[in-house]
């Protein structure tokens, strides 16, 4: 099966677009290759930038709160077990505590590194960090993998605090899915809301299923269309025969 998350609104729009962007980054810092390490650096340049564009840390914080408060009162729920719960809170309290000793604006001792700033400015320029135009970033990119990945986990550790909040929101928020299956009428679904919230929507399909869902929502209604995928330039087309999916319901 393929799935695609649909955020609804600003705030989880953002976590995913971190989500996304600290995984890639911890991946590429963990290669060898000098190349993978310069994607790295673009990657902590992005997750600072859009991280920087919203309070996450105040956001993040009072979500934590609340989920946490939320959770204590599930104690003594027979249904609940009392280890998983207790496994859940000691994690967002420790995340809530990295938060709160986070202190300044977001990334700002990158922002205070001139060298590391000379290549972001760069880095905006095609072809803007070639060897020519930056000697000593091309000498560190001629340094040892360690040494660069030393440099690299240096840059990143401090911007992690973050990254485990938003862990721990998008997973209660990904639990709390309530799924249905429903059938699309050639191509196209349509569903009243009712002004239900909503933060996320995921729609499932086998994975050999060529078809790709396009999903606009607010509160009053649900609209997917789904089009065969194409990579030649032409126009979307909307698949005309009748297609089962599952549409999951997220919300904290």
């Amino acid at each position: 099966m393929i799935s695609y998350e649909f955020p609804i609104n600003e705030r989880i729009r953002t976590l995913l677009r971190l989500e996304e962007l600290y995984i890639r980054t911890s991946k590429l810092v963990n290669r060898e290759e000098a190349l993978d390490h310069h994607m790295a650096l673009l990657g902590i340049f992005e997750i600072m930038e859009v991280a920087s564009r919203a309070d996450l840390k105040s956001d993040l914080l009072q979500e934590l709160e609340r989920q946490r408060q939320t959770l204590v009162g599930l104690r003594n729920n027979p249904h609940i077990s009392e280890d998983a719960l207790d496994l859940v809170l000691n994690e967002i309290e420790s995340t809530h505590t990295r938060l709160l000793e986070m202190t300044g604006k977001f990334g700002q001792y990158l922002r205070e590194n001139e060298w590391l700033m000379a290549i972001k400015q760069r880095v905006s320029i095609p072809g803007g960090v070639c060897e020519f135009d930056l000697p000593s970033y091309h000498y560190w990119r001629k340094q040892s993998p360690e040494r660069r990945r030393a440099d690299l986990e240096r840059w990143l550790t401090p911007l992690l605090p973050i990254k485990h909040g938003l862990d721990i929101v998008l997973k209660l928020l990904r639990d709390s899915a309530k799924s249905s299956h429903y059938t699309a009428k050639q191509g196209c679904f349509q569903q009243m809301s009712g002004g239900k919230v909503v933060q996320m929507l995921k729609v499932t399909l086998p994975d050999d299923m060529p078809a790709v869902p396009e999903l606009s929502a607010n509160r009053y209604a649900i609209n997917i269309r789904f089009i065969v995928p194409s990579t030649s330039g032409e126009r979307a087309k909307v698949i005309e025969s009748d297609l089962d999916f599952t549409l999951s319901y997220c919300n904290l």
